[in-house]
């Protein structure tokens, strides 16, 4: 339905908006990518109902061709077609966002009734290895049927290590007996949300199995992932043959092919802290390098019509398999859209213009998979690259050095600074910290990167064919050491790794306002983008006032879900008092909830108490319980705290307290907390688990 569906609409929709942008009333692409966006994004917040979307694209595309003919009669009438096909751009974005959205498919698998409420017989197909945790090795797979019902969408497959004795491969076909749990809110506040993580991904449950739950198929389902994952399988057997280290052999298949699924969590957090978390993605550096690699290998071949056809047949296909290897992600689709039209552009001997390759790869990236939009990498990899492309020529006219070396310097470090302008307000905003030192890193990396990229896909490429000289490999092991040790070096200056900022989304727009309006006015200083800047300069201090003024004059009690310490806190403006047992005492803010919840909320421990049997907050009495049970008699209570399993009857407890509310943290077990909860129901008293419904708060 998806690859039907965008075959047929993707030659219209690219005729259409450059016939409306380009000959009718040269529109900018970028409002046409903007609006189609905006579609995308309104259908994904909203969710209207299938039928309401493409009745609405109807509509649009009906309105679009009767306005296109009245402006041929009338020409003065061309506005109101503009107007029409700005309608129907955002009519195609929320058209496309429903179409990709697989939860409204008639056969998918939440549309099943008790489908997470009872056990049933999965028969799935592995589709991508994700990162183990301790516990468990992880997968993403796709369900073909559920008990006897056929079935799709997608899942991730959790399967106990200390069960497993031999891995799987990708395109196993297994079939497992277990319960699947849908995608879990947020339990505390400021917490990452995975489970709207894994929506974006299209992905709406768990399945949780050992070994002895599961029976293997001899079918294995041979499709174009499977002989991705097969290649790389081929190179990692081949090099570890070799004695290719582990570590660094882990680091190789990051940073030439994306795959970061076995690389140790210290050597990322390294990369993180220096800055240099980048080149363990394969992005634009990655794909432009195969280009350059590719084409140097096509020189031999003659520049006549046959040759060059030729040649742009062998790099699209290159750069395609290669994106297909690396597994397809966001930045990877975009790196290989994006060269893939400068391949075609030199093919045709036309220049390329930047800003039209870049608009036109969103539009074609989002109309095939939308939820792109919503990914992190895919934002800040598009954000980089128009940011080089807009402020890079203005920082590069700053200063032209004759020197060879100092023009190389500057260069590399102009391009980070542009990168890093147009990534830091967003890398804030997700990630809270910001790399000191990535100039230094940069500047000491990319020429290293450089050698690496080129040294590595030989490597690779004979590896795969088991004809990989040892010089070869060791030198390539040997090179990734060196940088893994640099990169740690630089890591290890904490002092220059600005972490735990605080950051909004009234911050995050703000400051793009200052950028993007000091940018037009470096440009071309005129007074009104002074004024402009200024302005943008007023909002930034108006949108930091109003955060601090909010801030202090919030007052909250909070129960966190903690499982094996009650956590508990207290908050009037910037000042937080924490309520929990010794041993959470002594950690404070190291506690990584609360931790969250201090930055999140502008705050700061000032205070860290002893949990007592009784608490007060803004006229509610809260009488709190825990393993002891003891409690004063006879005390009435608002609210009612359960923790660490108390022994209690809790029915008698009801009627002596009169509670108008009970809770329960996730430091008691599941079993008094379900007999709990049926005593709520009984007495028509509202109950909150932690561990169904997240934290609780009274503000």
């Amino acid at each position: 339905m998806k690859t039907g569906s965008f075959i047929i609409l993707t030659p219209l929709v690219c005729k259409f908006l450059y016939f409306s942008t380009m000959k009718v009333l040269q529109f900018p692409l970028a409002r046409v990518t903007l609006v189609f966006s905006i579609g995308i994004v309104i259908a994904y917040l909203v969710q209207p109902s299938p039928i309401l979307v493409f009745s609405s694209l109807f509509i649009a595309a009906l309105f679009s061709g009767v306005a296109y003919f009245w402006s041929t009669q009338k020409p003065l009438h061309n506005r109101y077609f503009g107007l029409t096909i700005f309608v129907l751009a955002f009519a195609i974005g929320m058209s496309t966002q429903t179409i990709h959205t697989d939860s409204y498919q008639k056969n998918h698998f939440t549309q099943l009734p008790n489908i997470f409420e009872q056990q049933h017989t999965f028969t799935i197909v592995l589709k991508e290895k994700l990162k183990s945790t301790a516990i468990n090795q992880r997968y993403v797979a796709l369900v073909n049927q559920i008990d006897t019902a056929k079935c799709s969408g997608k899942i991730v497959f959790n399967i106990n290590k200390d069960s497993l004795h031999n891995s799987f491969i990708i395109g196993n076909r297994l079939q497992i007996q277990g319960s699947l749990y849908p995608n879990m809110i947020p339990k505390n506040p400021f917490q990452f949300d995975y489970g709207t993580y894994l929506k974006n991904k299209q992905i709406y449950g768990q399945l949780y199995a050992d070994a002895t739950q599961i029976k293997v198929s001899f079918q294995i389902e041979k499709d174009i992932w499977f002989y991705a994952a097969q290649i790389r399988n081929s190179i990692i057997d081949n090099l570890k043959k070799d004695g290719f280290n582990t570590t660094e052999l882990n680091v190789a298949l990051a940073l030439l092919l994306g795959q970061q699924q076995d690389i140790d969590p210290d050597i990322i957090q390294d990369y993180q802290y220096a800055g240099a978390v980048h080149i363990l993605s394969v992005s634009g550096l990655h794909i432009g390098f195969i280009l350059l690699f590719v084409t140097f290998i096509l020189k031999p071949i003659p520049n006549n019509k046959k040759g060059s056809l030729l040649k742009l047949i062998v790099i699209l296909c290159s750069l395609w398999l290669f994106g297909i290897v690396a597994g397809l992600a966001p930045s990877v689709v975009r790196s290989v859209t994006m060269f893939s039209f400068v391949a075609i552009g030199q093919h045709l001997r036309r220049s390329v213009n930047m800003y039209h390759t870049l608009l036109v790869s969103i539009l074609l990236i989002l109309l095939v998979q939308p939820e792109f939009l919503f990914d992190v990498g895919f934002q800040l990899s598009y954000l980089a690259l128009f940011f080089i492309l807009w402020l890079h020529p203005l920082l590069s006219r700053l200063w032209e050095p004759k020197n060879k070396i100092s023009k190389y310097i500057w260069e590399i470090l102009s391009v980070s600074f542009a990168a890093q302008i147009g990534t830091l307000p967003l890398s804030l905003y997700y990630f809270y910290q910001f790399p000191g030192l990535f100039f230094i890193t940069n500047l000491v990396i990319i020429p290293l990167t450089g050698f690496i990229m080129g040294l590595g896909v030989v490597v690779m490429v004979l590896a795969y064919v088991d004809l990989c000289p040892y010089f070869l490999s060791k030198t390539l092991e040997w090179s990734l050491f060196v940088i893994d040790k640099i990169i740690h070096t630089i890591a290890s200056f904490e002092q220059f790794i600005f972490k735990d900022i605080p950051f909004t989304m009234a911050f995050l727009l703000s400051i793009y306002a200052v950028i993007i309006a000091v940018i037009f006015w470096f440009k071309k200083p005129l007074p009104q983008r002074l004024i402009a800047v200024l302005l943008s300069v007023i909002g930034l201090q108006i949108a930091f006032l109003c955060n601090k003024w909010s801030t202090e004059h919030q007052q909250e009690w909070i129960v966190f879900n903690s499982k094996k310490t009650t956590l508990i806190a207290e908050r009037n403006g910037k000042a937080v008092t924490l309520y929990a047992n010794d041993s959470l005492l002594k950690i404070g803010t190291k506690n990584f909830t609360l931790n969250n919840y201090l930055m999140g909320n502008f705050s700061h421990l000032a205070a860290a108490k002893k949990i007592k049997n009784t608490a007060f907050f803004k006229g509610y009495t809260i009488l709190i319980l825990d393993s002891t049970g003891i409690y004063p008699k006879q005390q009435q209570a608002d609210i009612l705290v359960l923790t660490q399993s108390p022994k209690v009857n809790l029915e008698r407890l009801i009627q002596s307290s009169h509670p108008k509310a009970i809770v329960a943290d996730a430091s008691n077990y599941k079993s008094f907390q379900e007999r709990w909860k049926a005593s709520c129901l009984k007495t028509k008293i509202p109950f909150h688990s932690t561990s169904e419904k997240g934290y609780y708060v009274l503000n």
